[in-house]
């Protein structure tokens, strides 16, 4: 089943602060993502633009096709 995509969509990489590398990266509805507070203090969350989060995926979607959600 395919994600709502609409304005309401929040898209974000997840960087472990332990190690700097990128452990997740993928969009989700903003009701979703804990009204932007962060539940876990050893990862930061950062939000980007669709259009950011697109160009990342088309230049690093292989590197990243094990942490990426869609």
């Amino acid at each position: 089943m395919s994600k709502i995509q609409d304005k309401d969509t929040r898209y974000f990489i997840e960087i472990n602060l332990a190690t700097l590398k990128v452990t997740r990266c993928g969009y989700d509805q903003k009701e979703n993502l804990d009204k932007g507070r962060q539940t876990n203090p050893a990862v930061h969350r950062l939000f980007v633009t669709e259009g950011q989060f697109n160009k990342m995926v088309e230049r690093c979607g292989k590197e990243l096709e094990s942490i990426i959600e869609t």
